[in-house]
């Protein structure tokens, strides 16, 4: 196969920002507001509360709130 002709999987392409176990993919995070506009933008990944890094794509509402951020959040809060 000529080099130039191969097709690169979409895995090698694509970074993995997610940086955990992935136990935090079935939570909606907090993350600022105007963060999570500015993602939607640009494309760019956000940062959660809990330090969970990545590129929002899914509907929040469909998942549980994820508890770290939760208890980080009320902290922050009271």
């Amino acid at each position: 196969m000529d080099v130039l002709n191969k097709v690169i999987p979409e895995s090698e392409t694509d970074p993995d920002v997610s940086h955990d176990d992935g136990d935090r993919e079935r939570f909606a995070h907090y993350v600022q507001k105007d963060k999570i506009t500015e993602s939607a933008v640009t494309g760019d990944p956000v940062i959660a509360l809990c330090g969970k890094v990545w590129v929002p794509n899914r509907d929040p509402k469909r998942y549980p709130v994820c508890p770290a951020c939760k208890e980080i959040y009320e902290e922050m809060v009271s």
